[in-house]
């Protein structure tokens, strides 16, 4: 005779019925869905551990207490406990799920009564001026890798991509003369992206010079050509380009350890110290919620300090 599998909790059936409602209604990315995955099964496994009847009643602030202490001692990789940041990731996947029940009417623990953790405000890494030139300036020109690396930092500069963005841009989806292209970004939004002119210069310079069909904007050059090789294949990853960035960086002796996203970041500053509204630099960047881009401000709102000092009551009586 078989053996019968065991019951799933009440808890564990209502959680693959949450991912199914983040993967068909919310539009979640398979990212997202997975990293919610991780966070809701710990804490199904605790409850298990600890011997907790997995029923919604029993979502209690004693019990939300006690798995927030277990996950706060938790070691991470690099032999300490999980930073408040990833703590913080555990609650708010306890807390879209509560809200998502109660939304179902389901009696359960009201979110709100769950605090995220205060964490300190992130530092926001970006390059100066001439941090930016140096950095875009470091290819070398005499070959077609290098002209290809000079397309990738200008662009990402002008256009404040994610990098997982830029790997999946196609030739035929970029339109040079109007300086612009479309892109589905984080979460499934769609923007419009702009280039700059020194930008599209240098994408076309890049692209002019290749001789091959295949379809990505960005693709390997090292070994042979093989035509036959599928166009995934020939892609760059965003692992390449982070490795093609530190080894500028290195070849400068940047004394900032330069990424794609420090890149966006400086996209982001550069745009704000000029005058750019939030909104609009919202927009550019792709974020859902404004309070993303506020990070931003932190950075801005010293230059507005120094102009004050700088100018204000000096003009007398």
């Amino acid at each position: 005779m078989a053996a019968q599998a065991l019951p799933r909790s009440e808890i564990a059936g209502k959680v693959e019925q949450f991912f199914e409602y983040l993967q068909v209604e919310k539009g979640a990315s398979p990212l997202t869905i997975r990293n919610y995955r991780h966070y809701l099964n710990r804490f199904i496994n605790w409850l298990e551990k600890e011997g907790i009847r997995q029923t919604l009643k029993d979502i209690n602030p004693d019990v939300v207490r006690g798995y927030r202490v277990y996950i706060s001692n938790l070691p991470d990789r690099k032999g300490g406990t999980l930073s408040r940041r990833t703590q913080g990731y555990h609650v708010i996947a306890l807390r879209s799920f509560l809200k998502w029940l109660l939304k179902n009417d389901q009696p359960v623990m009201a979110p709100d009564k769950i605090d995220l953790p205060k964490v300190q405000e992130r530092q926001v890494k970006f390059l100066t001026g001439d941090m930016v030139d140096r950095l875009l300036n470091a290819p070398s020109l005499s070959t077609i890798q290098g002209k290809r690396d000079k397309g990738i930092l200008e662009v990402l500069f002008s256009t404040g991509l994610r990098v997982s963005e830029l790997v999946k841009l196609d030739r035929d989806k970029i339109d040079l003369e109007r300086r612009e292209f479309g892109i589905i970004g984080k979460g499934g939004r769609a923007r419009v992206v702009f280039l700059s002119t020194r930008a599209a210069d240098w994408l076309n310079k890049y692209i002019n010079e290749r001789t091959d069909k295949y379809k990505p904007v960005f693709i390997r050059h090292k070994g042979k050509m093989d035509p036959t090789t599928p166009d995934e294949k020939m892609r760059l990853t965003p692992r390449s380009i982070q490795r093609m960035i530190k080894k500028y960086v290195r070849k400068i002796k940047l004394p900032v350890d330069a990424t794609p996203h420090v890149l966006r970041h400086s996209f982001a500053t550069d745009l704000l110290m000029a005058g750019a509204d939030i909104r609009s630099v919202q927009e550019m960047l792709g974020h859902k919620n404004i309070s993303t881009t506020q990070i931003y401000t932190h950075v801005t709102n010293k230059q507005l300090r120094d102009i004050h000092s700088a100018f204000h009551g000096k003009g007398g009586n």
